[in-house]
């Protein structure tokens, strides 16, 4: 309970900090960023090449930071080789808080060290823990060492900050810390200090962004931390997947995969267990744009001829899913709406009798506004869909979910 404590007392010291960096102000940078939402493999070359080429092209030098990594003695090796293969000049930086035989602290304020950085043309985060990024690059009073400067330099004149997983956590100014399951994270929200506490914030103060999120169902979990933190705009990036940020201005989504854009700008919420109405949802599957500061989405390549017609739907029948939070399940339900004879789609999630709160569950209804659009690939069975609006509402579930059937099929005879 003592460490718990002064485990918090630090998150809350960097809360502090964190706000008065953002009341000073600062230019806004010229570089990029790589959010990559997990699992990102070797073969994977739009994404590594991506990353080498805003570096510089071939040749370039990129500072490897393990600092989130369990066992960041072979986590920043293996990574500087990756990118070695993909014909970047990697190092690695010996700033980790689990580097055995190092003074994390005191290399996070090496000037030599924080040189190489800010002379590297870009920089790539490994996943792990996102606490010990912050932990490594922030001094214990909140305040920034010589190496997150360094960063802050070269990411200002035009250098690409990549990251995957906990790399990818990092980037906006508050990131999930100690999360609970995404159900749990419904039913009990979120706290400062807790379950969430201040990232890095390359991106800014206004997009939040989250990780492997189409796999583990965590586009749910982003809508109460929004709502707590007052963010309009939440970005999701699923596994083996990039979204590519140019000068803070546009978004291109690349890799296996895509990614979620929730808009809450018209949304709202009330007192009690956790709902909102009238937010919007976006799926950007990859080879999509997002302009930022215009919110215009544009759609790959192969879709930009292939725009969904009401008038005419693929997929007949009710909508339902009872796992709404499974791997792709959200995804798979909006492909099908935008691109069917029914108005809205309905997903459940509930879950153990054992958890808290069992009977408590939530609804998630999906529907068609005006303004929503979508567009299919002409190569693939492959979908971008658009400002579907999305309904959250709590729901009561009989629990165990077994005796009620039961109890309804003794009734029935």
């Amino acid at each position: 309970m003592i460490m718990n404590n002064a485990r918090r007392l630090a998150v809350l010291v960097l809360l502090v900090f964190a706000a008065s960096a953002h009341a000073a102000g600062t230019a806004a940078p010229q570089g990029a960023l790589v959010i990559v939402g997990g699992a990102l493999r070797l073969d994977n070359a739009p994404v590594w090449s991506r990353i080498v080429q805003l570096a510089g092209g071939k040749g370039a030098r990129i500072a490897i930071f393990a600092s989130a990594a369990g066992h960041p003695e072979r986590a920043g090796p293996t990574n500087a080789d990756r990118l070695k293969s993909y014909g970047a000049d990697a190092f690695v930086v010996p700033v980790a808080v689990k580097l055995p035989g190092s003074n994390y602290a005191a290399a996070a304020d090496d000037p030599a060290i924080a040189a190489a950085v800010r002379a590297a043309g870009g920089a790539f985060f490994t996943g792990g823990d996102q606490g010990l990024i912050t932990r490594a690059l922030r001094r214990p009073d909140g305040s920034n060492t010589l190496v997150l400067d360094a960063l802050w330099d070269m990411y200002r004149r035009g250098g690409v900050i990549a990251g995957t997983s906990a790399g990818a956590a990092i980037m906006s100014s508050t990131m999930f810390y100690d999360a609970k399951s995404v159900l749990t994270t419904l039913k009990l929200g979120v706290n400062d200090g807790v379950e969430m506490a201040p990232g890095l914030g390359f991106l800014g103060n206004d997009i939040f962004v989250d990780q492997h999120l189409l796999i583990r169902g965590r586009f749910a979990r982003m809508l109460p931390l929004m709502l707590k933190k007052g963010y309009k705009t939440g970005l999701g990036i699923d596994e083996n997947s990039a979204m590519v940020i140019t000068a803070g201005s546009e978004l291109e989504v690349i890799g296996y995969k895509g990614a979620i854009l929730l808009d809450l700008r018209g949304a709202s919420s009330v007192p009690g267990p956790f709902n909102v109405s009238n937010a919007r949802i976006s799926y950007l599957d990859h080879g999509d744009r997002y302009q930022i500061a215009s919110g215009l989405i544009l759609p790959s390549s192969d879709k930009t001829d292939g725009k969904v017609d009401p008038a005419h739907p693929s997929f007949q029948g009710r909508l339902f899913s009872a796992d709404i939070l499974g791997n792709t399940t959200v995804t798979d339900l909006m492909m099908k709406l935008i691109d069917s004879d029914q108005a809205e789609a309905i997903g459940l999630a509930m879950g153990h009798a054992l958890d808290p709160q069992p009977e408590l569950g939530f609804e998630f209804k999906f529907s068609r506004a005006s303004d929503s659009t979508g567009f299919e690939s002409a190569t693939s069975e492959a979908y971008s869909v658009y400002r579907l609006r999305l309904d959250v509402r709590p729901v009561r579930l009989h629990q165990p979910l077994y005796g009620a059937l039961r109890d309804s099929a003794a009734a029935a005879h």
